[in-house]
């Protein structure tokens, strides 16, 4: 995430600065600090994907299933805002690991594809209600055909 590193989170709002929080736990897979973030009735959706899952449980392991194997996953934010307790994050997920989930067998891919997340949080209970993103999918399917 590289707009964390360069930003002193002490100037952002409370709300980004947990959303920065959460995104550091997602892209470094630290699932026991992940989970802290869900509860039963947490949302998270790929839209563009058309899967959704609900409840702590089933999100850390669709994301243990997704995320094996990887070698680097992080989201390099290039604009990031909110509305209360919406925190909108546009930018590029960048992926490196095994071709095998991409069809790829024996290879290791490396591929940024454009994104946007959004996340509607409960910042009382410090817990994400809807964790939603949107992946230019197209993108990522022309970069494994050049791999």
């Amino acid at each position: 995430m590289s707009l964390p590193l360069s930003a002193n989170n002490s100037e952002m709002p409370a709300e980004q600065q947990m959303a920065m929080s959460y995104l550091k736990a997602y892209t470094n897979h630290n699932y026991p600090k992940l989970a802290t973030f869900y509860n039963r009735d947490s949302v998270f959706v790929d839209v563009t994907a058309g899967r959704s899952y609900t409840g702590r449980r089933h999100i850390i392991e669709f994301l243990e299933r997704a995320h094996r194997g990887v070698l680097e996953y992080d989201f390099n934010i290039e604009h990031m805002f909110n509305s209360g307790a919406l925190v909108v994050m546009i930018g590029n997920y960048h992926f490196k690991g095994p071709g095998e989930q991409f069809g790829k067998p024996g290879k290791i891919i490396d591929i940024a594809v454009p994104g946007v997340t959004t996340l509607k949080l409960d910042l009382l209970n410090h817990r994400v209600s809807k964790h939603q993103d949107f992946i230019d999918y197209q993108t990522m399917t022309d970069q494994l055909a050049a791999q």
